[in-house]
């Protein structure tokens, strides 16, 4: 086996526990092409629990509520550390919210969201695997359906 060196940072947040192949996801929904700061991504980690993982270091950024919301979307298992002085300062388990705004697209064309300007507002209905009901026009978005605004 093969030691693999990742380098600690002083301040920040590390996504750890993403599914497999999903760190550029994560990426995308945090926009984090546009961070000031240093964004390490790491791909194909061993993991007792997934089997393989990803993992996202973002320096000098601790995530918003919403933020923390669009990740849970996008890799329900993640982990979030709270890097302060080199040192985890709070571990969060990701959790899908009792309400879903304006994070998702409702995937019906017909829907008040697609057509007025009229902020996304969806209901889960499960979580493993994730599956959504749109508040307006009730239409049910599984998983592989979801796509992010």
């Amino acid at each position: 086996m093969r030691a693999y060196k990742v380098y600690a940072i002083k301040n920040g947040t590390v996504i750890d526990h993403i599914p497999q192949g999903r760190a550029f996801k994560v990426i995308d929904v945090l926009d984090l092409e546009e961070e000031k700061g240093i964004v390490t991504c790491g791909m194909n980690f061993e993991s007792k629990r997934l089997g393989k993982k990803d993992v996202v270091k973002i320096e000098n950024k601790e995530l918003e509520p919403k933020e923390v919301n669009a990740i849970t979307i996008v890799a329900p298992t993640a982990t979030l550390n709270i890097i302060r002085n080199f040192k985890v300062a709070k571990k969060i388990k990701v959790k899908v919210p009792k309400v879903i705004e304006e994070i998702v697209e409702c995937n019906n064309p017909n829907c008040i969201t697609r057509n007025e300007k009229v902020p996304t507002k969806f209901y889960p209905i499960s979580g493993h695997p994730l599956e959504i009901k749109c508040h307006y026009c009730e239409r049910t978005i599984s998983y592989e359906e979801i796509t992010l605004l």
